[in-house]
């Protein structure tokens, strides 16, 4: 492998890395500049994948390079164009997240949570008695059970 193609793959692995290291915050914003690096990353990687730059197309042109293959350059055009308008709509849902909420953080999901919780108590009775109370359980009558039970 030649130096600048070992240089472009590790600038592959690094904006993949940053990429997806930013699309775990909690920012949209963020996630939107994640989701731009991991397709500057794609696009690049298109690119390898194409090799050697090699003579233009046509046929008829005398060279003693072989023919380059256009399908990685139009697949890379592509990925600019959708990677464009997805960011785009992702700026758009943060913008209005913003105005919408005065912040631009994702929230934590009930249903999630509840899954969790769920999962917890999963472990806790497959080891022993269900004590783990659901968070967002409304636990009056377990309190008002056990002040029973002392009286």
């Amino acid at each position: 492998m030649t130096g600048p193609a070992l240089v472009l793959v590790l600038a592959v692995a690094v904006l993949f890395g940053a990429g997806f290291n930013m699309l775990m915050e909690r920012s949209l914003i963020r996630i939107v500049i994640g989701f731009m690096l991991l397709g500057h990353g794609a696009n690049i990687l298109l690119l390898l994948a194409g090799g050697a730059a090699g003579s233009p197309p046509l046929l008829g042109a005398e060279s003693e390079r072989p023919m380059a293959d256009p399908l990685p350059q139009a697949m890379v055009l592509t990925a600019i164009v959708i990677t464009f308008g997805v960011t785009a709509f992702l700026l758009a849902l943060a913008y209005r997240s913003r105005l919408l909420l005065g912040e631009d953080e994702v929230r934590d999901d009930v249903e999630d949570r509840r899954v969790h919780a769920g999962r917890r108590r999963e472990e806790a009775w497959a080891g022993g008695p269900d004590d783990v109370p659901d968070p967002l359980e409304d636990n009056t009558e377990r309190e008002s059970g056990r002040a029973g039970e002392g009286a």
